[in-house]
């Protein structure tokens, strides 16, 4: 069944309320992998002392949580996303501080009576379903001397922590991600990303590129960890597998990490992300 735009959002909503204690856990507490991103959007940023920022898509409040360290008190961060339990843990994790709230929001559909400085959103515009939309809300939300900062992973290729696996699986299961499910892959590169943000009306648009490292382990570590991971309605797929297609996944995705193997047979997988900066 193909997913219209609600239920695409619903079924997202559902995957992150399951997987957020994990994510937060395995990646954002602890900055590792993609995260070391965030400290390099905060600088490109040049966030000041008494701005007012919205982080949209905050998740756990990882780059909530630097924001509020640059602001001061005289400042104010509004960590905002649609998941209640990322909420929860990013209320948890930041403590109460007088210049820090959250709030449950859509990307597409918030409104502030005030405008913010500076709007954030790190690993979140790829799962919009309507980019324009969640940009030009953005925009409309922003003083008109602000700014944004958005985070996304590179294309495909350049993340193979994603794509040895999803390569794979995919080939077994065409229908892994719902018919109807926007592609993740669509940001993935500096003329794609800097498109979208211009056409929804940003000017002095920059996006700079960073190569990050990732060892997951060995390849045993690295695949039971995926499976531990997953998300509930992609687990259940990987699990009505007959016993030799996991065994012809699991040797797919074997083949597709040995570029990324050392001699120590551990993984080191590159990792690309990007980082965009615009004006208002």
């Amino acid at each position: 069944m193909k997913l219209n735009h609600i239920k695409y959002k619903q079924r997202n909503i559902t995957i992150w309320n399951e997987v957020a204690p994990r994510y937060h856990k395995r990646w954002a507490s602890i900055n590792q992998g993609p995260f070391q991103s965030t400290s390099k959007l905060i600088q490109l940023l040049d966030i000041n002392k008494g701005d007012k920022v919205l982080d949209l898509a905050c998740g756990t409040g990882v780059v909530t949580k630097k924001i509020r360290q640059k602001v001061g008190r005289s400042g104010y961060v509004l960590g905002g996303d649609t998941s209640v339990t990322a909420i929860k843990i990013a209320k948890k994790w930041n403590g109460s501080q007088s210049n820090l709230g959250f709030v449950n929001i859509d990307a597409e559909n918030f409104n502030f009576s005030k405008p913010f400085d500076i709007i954030t959103c790190q690993y979140a515009l790829f799962f919009f379903p309507n980019a324009q939309k969640a940009l030009k809300n953005i925009k409309k939300n922003l003083k008109k001397t602000g700014k944004i900062g958005i985070t996304v992973h590179g294309a495909a290729k350049k993340v193979p922590f994603f794509s040895s696996i999803l390569d794979a699986v995919t080939e077994l299961i065409p229908d892994y991600f719902p018919p109807g499910s926007p592609d993740l892959d669509r940001f993935g590169t500096k003329s794609s990303l800097k498109g979208e943000v211009r056409k929804a009306g940003f000017s002095k648009i920059t996006v700079k590129n960073f190569i990050f490292k990732f060892n997951p382990g060995t390849f045993e570590d690295y695949w039971r960890n995926y499976l531990r991971y997953v998300a509930k309605p992609l687990k259940e797929k990987l699990d009505a597998l007959d016993r030799s297609k996991k065994k012809k996944l699991k040797n797919a995705v074997r083949e597709n990490v040995k570029p990324y193997t050392l001699k120590n047979k551990t993984i080191e997988f590159p990792w690309e992300v990007l980082i965009l900066t615009a004006k208002n």
